[in-house]
């Protein structure tokens, strides 16, 4: 008896096998549907026909902000975030300036209300003795 049985395994391409190219809205789009209840990034991946890995790529890009830089490579800001990063410098300048100058005037008092504090503490002078 031959048990010596040969099988064949055949592969079906469903769909192009070439680079599939996600814009910034389908990128969002499936990692937002990895935060959903029932959802796993394995799952939206097995769905979708993408690398589990390449989702977890666009979730931390996503958490950085910089997702719409990924097919770049780089870690972006958006304009967004930098507007208000520059709005909160440019507050806290300002706050730094007048604290500053706050600063200045309190030591000067401090200075005065010390030279005033001697002349009262001073000895009596002579014609002032009763």
């Amino acid at each position: 008896m031959n048990t010596n049985r040969h099988t064949e395994s055949v592969e079906v391409i469903l769909k192009d096998q070439r680079r599939r190219r996600w814009s910034p809205a389908e990128k969002a789009a499936l990692v937002k549907r990895t935060y959903e209840p029932g959802m796993s990034v394995s799952l939206v991946a097995r769905q979708e026909g993408v690398a589990a890995s390449l989702l977890f790529q666009w979730r931390k890009l996503e958490r950085e902000g910089a997702l719409v830089a990924v097919s770049a490579g780089e870690s972006v800001v958006p304009a967004s975030e930098l507007a208000a990063a520059r709005a909160e410098i440019a507050k806290l300048q300002r706050i730094l300036g007048k604290k500053t100058l706050e600063n200045e005037i309190l030591k000067e008092a401090v200075e005065y209300s010390v030279a005033k504090k001697w002349i009262a503490r001073s000895p009596l002078l002579p014609k002032d003795d009763l």
